[in-house]
C-alpha cells in the first residue's frame, strides 16, 4: 500500500529543537519539516552528529535570517577524554593514539586553557564541513586521501573549567561563530602533551536566545498527537525573536512603502549593520543596513514588506 505524501504547507517561525545525539543537523530538520508540514526549512549552523543542544530551525521567511543566527556568538558545555586522539576529535572517530595523562593540578589545567581564549589562528578538523573545491573536507577524508585542513581565525569570549578529575575534563565555552570545539579539546590535549579528544558536547544557547526553551523531537512528536498542528505551531517563535539582538529601524507607512520597493532611505538612524526594520507597529519588514550618514538600504525583504508596497 501507497503511504499518502506529506502535504506541505507555507509557515514562518522559528523553532529552538534540542537536537538529540546520534543524529546531524540536516536529519533532525528534515525530521521537524516534516512534522511541522513547512514548504521551507533551514538550520543556524550544524552541530557534530554527537552533540546535543540548541540548534535554531527556521521556517519560511525566518529562513532569510539563518545567514545572521549562523553568525552569531554561541555557547557550549563540552566534556574532554585526556590521553587518546582520534581521526575526528571526537568519540565517534577511530582512535589513533593513547597516551598517558601526567597528573595535572586544576590551577596548572586552568594555566594551560587560558592561552585558548581571545582571537586564535584555529586549526579545523579533518572530518569537517568546511569546503575545498567545492567538497567538504570529511569526504575527502573518508575517502582516506590526506587533507590538509584550513587555519581560520576564530574568537573564543571564555572558557570555565567546570570538572577535572583524571583523564576527564568538563568545560563550558563562549565562542564566535566558526569555532570547532573539538579542534579546542585536540590543541589543549597536545597542550597537556597527552592528546584529548570530546566525549561529549552540549550547545547551550546561540544569540539572540540565552535563555532557549528548547523542544526534543520526541515531545514534538506527542504534542502532534496531543494537539496537533496548532499545538506545533504554538512551539514557533515569530520572526521578530530573531531580530532581538540586532538594531532596529522603525518606519512610518510611507517609509514602508518605500522601503518594500527597495528604495533607500535617509533618516535619523545611528549606523547599524544589519539592522531589523519594522513598521511603526512593530511587523518586521526584512533586513538592512545603515551607514554613517542615516542611509537606510534594504538587503533582504519580508513577505509583509510586500504588502507594505
Amino acid at each position: 500500500m501507497n503511504r499518502p505524501r506529506n502535504r506541505f504547507r507555507p509557515l514562518d517561525g522559528i523553532l529552538l529543537l534540542d537536537k538529540p545525539g546520534g543524529m546531524s543537523s540536516n536529519a533532525a530538520l528534515q525530521v521537524a519539516r516534516r512534522l511541522f508540514r513547512a514548504e521551507k526549512g533551514g538550520h543556524t549552523g550544524s552541530l557534530d552528529p554527537l552533540a546535543t543542544g540548541l540548534l535554531p530551525l527556521c521556517f519560511g521567511e525566518a529562513t532569510k535570517l539563518a545567514g545572521l543566527l549562523l553568525g552569531s556568538d554561541k555557547a557550549y558545555e563540552a566534556d574532554i577524554v585526556l590521553g587518546v586522539t582520534t581521526d575526528t576529535d571526537d568519540a565517534d572517530g577511530q582512535v589513533l593514539q593513547r597516551r598517558p595523562v601526567p597528573a595535572v593540578e586544576r590551577s596548572a589545567l586552568a594555566a594551560a586553557l587560558a592561552p585558548f581564549t581571545g582571537v586564535l589562528q584555529q586549526r579545523a578538523p579533518v572530518y569537517s564541513a568546511l569546503k575545498q573545491g567545492g567538497e567538504p573536507l570529511y569526504a575527502r577524508a573518508r575517502r582516506g586521501e590526506a587533507i590538509e585542513a584550513p587555519v581560520r581565525e576564530v574568537v573564543v569570549h571564555a572558557i570555565d573549567l567546570l570538572e577535572a578529575a583524571g583523564d576527564r575534563v568538563r568545560l563550558r565555552v563562549t565562542c564566535g561563530s566558526g569555532t570547532y570545539i573539538r579542534s579546542l579539546a585536540r590543541d589543549l590535549g597536545e597542550a597537556l602533551g597527552c592528546g584529548a579528544h570530546i566525549a561529549g558536547l552540549r550547545r547551550l544557547w546561540v544569540d539572540p536566545f540565552r535563555e532557549p526553551r528548547m523542544h526534543t523531537l520526541a515531545a514534538l512528536e506527542a504534542l502532534a498527537g496531543e494537539g496537533g498542528e496548532p499545538a506545533l505551531e504554538a512551539c514557533l517563535l515569530p520572526l521578530e525573536a530573531g531580530l532581538a539582538g540586532f538594531a532596529r529601524v522603525e518606519l512610518d507607512p510611507p517609509e514602508a512603502l518605500r522601503f518594500g520597493q527597495g528604495q533607500r532611505l535617509r533618516g535619523p538612524w545611528p549606523p547599524a549593520d544589519p539592522a531589523g526594520v519594522f513598521t511603526a507597529a512593530g511587523v518586521p519588514l526584512g533586513l538592512g543596513s545603515v551607514d554613517p550618514d542615516g542611509l537606510l538600504s534594504p538587503h533582504r525583504l519580508f513577505r509583509a514588506a510586500a504588502g507594505a508596497a
